[in-house]
């Protein structure tokens, strides 16, 4: 096991956790966007994305599950599997009769984009950011305290 290990678990959820932002800033961004992409010949509004995660399985095991035989793989970080489009909830009705993209009932089809809900991602992720931080700090802090031992 790597005296590193920590730090690169701690990067990879910092880098996870930095996507995951970005790709909330581009919801919030296109709360309004009504021609995000065309789809057989019509524009859509944009799609809500969100990021999914899942435990990176590396090639190092933890030192406890090695000494004991387990092939298990923990302390690897983390990983962005996939960015996702909300196909399930549907696109807000607004009316709006003078709106270019209004249907003939004067209705315009508006992203999926919940801001409350955004937001609330939104501050998730930038906590889990700044506790990641905390750990890479903290781990740093006891490697150094680790060399100065042999001064």
């Amino acid at each position: 096991m790597s005296i590193f290990t920590s730090m690169n678990s701690t990067a990879s959820a910092l880098t996870a956790q930095r996507l995951r932002m970005d790709v909330i800033s581009s919801n919030i961004a296109n709360v309004d966007t009504t021609r995000a992409k065309q789809v057989n010949g019509e524009w859509e509004p944009y799609r809500r994305k969100s990021v999914t995660l899942a435990e990176n399985q590396g090639q190092f095991s933890n030192f406890l599950n090695a000494a004991i035989g387990k092939k298990e793989h923990a302390g690897n970080g983390v990983k962005v599997v996939a960015i996702n489009e909300d196909n399930e909830k549907p696109f807000k009705l607004v009316y709006n009769p003078t709106h270019p993209d209004a249907n003939e009932e004067g209705y315009v089809e508006m992203p999926n984009v919940d801001l409350l809900t955004e937001m609330v991602d939104l501050i998730s992720a930038t906590r889990s950011y700044e506790a990641n931080v905390t750990v890479f700090n903290a781990s740093k802090s006891m490697l150094t305290k680790a060399l100065e031992i042999g001064k």
